[in-house]
């Protein structure tokens, strides 16, 4: 979907692959349980891979997405590297519960959360017990709720996407500080899916199209 979009309003796309973790599964590392004693460095990885392909291509502002794990490295990057990616778009992300307490987020950035209700592998209401074994983690409408404060959003808006399958309930977070010196507002988003399960949402929405809608409002 990302392809048809790129084709569409000429922006270039990088599919990244993370390494193996102990247990042999390919992601990103971001301290689940299973991933401990893991020394890979992905926040790394990614800022260098993106510095490449600026140099080679001659590339403009970077933006970041990914969906469950991915979604966790938004998060993550959003928290170290706030500077580098314009807006962040987790997609059924979590925000750890280690991360959150750990890291101060060192500025406002736009970011947009995909996520539906239903949802048994990234759980809508969290996990702070940590009963799914990923480790604990923040429940969906707090954790974007935080960038939502750090941005300092005055208000929030709320629409009713048009209905394809299941309901989806856009949360705009609105009235925050300027992305940069005379920039547009920082905003931040939830799509409540509800019902949605662990999925792209595509079978719900135009979820790239929504991706870009949103990313192309922080193009500089």
């Amino acid at each position: 979907g990302l392809m048809d979009a790129a084709e569409k309003y000429g922006f270039a796309v990088c599919f990244p692959q993370g390494l193996r973790d102990p247990k042999g599964k390919s992601g990103w590392n971001v301290g689940y349980p299973p991933q401990e004693g893991m020394k890979t460095d992905d926040i790394d990885f990614v800022v260098k891979l993106t510095q490449a392909l600026r140099r080679q291509n001659g590339f403009g502002d970077a933006f970041l997405t990914g969906m469950s794990n991915g979604g966790e490295m938004c998060y993550l990057m959003a928290y170290l590297k706030p500077d580098f990616f314009a807006a962040f778009a987790p997609i059924a992300g979590l925000s750890m519960e280690w991360s959150y307490k750990k890291h101060d987020a060192k500025k406002p950035v736009p970011l947009m959360e995909v996520h539906g209700t239903m949802d048994k592998t990234s759980k809508w209401e969290g996990d702070p017990f940590n009963e799914g074994g990923w480790g604990a983690y923040l429940a969906v409408p707090q954790a974007v709720g935080y960038w939502a404060a750090q941005a300092r959003c005055t208000h929030e808006e709320t629409i009713e996407m048009p209905l394809v399958r299941n309901k989806v309930i856009l949360h705009k977070y609105k009235g925050g500080e300027p992305a940069w010196k005379d920039g547009p507002a920082t905003e931040v988003r939830l799509y409540e899916v509800v019902g949605g399960k662990h999925t792209w949402a595509l079978n719900d929405m135009d979820t790239c199209q929504e991706i870009w809608n949103f990313f192309s409002i922080y193009l500089r």
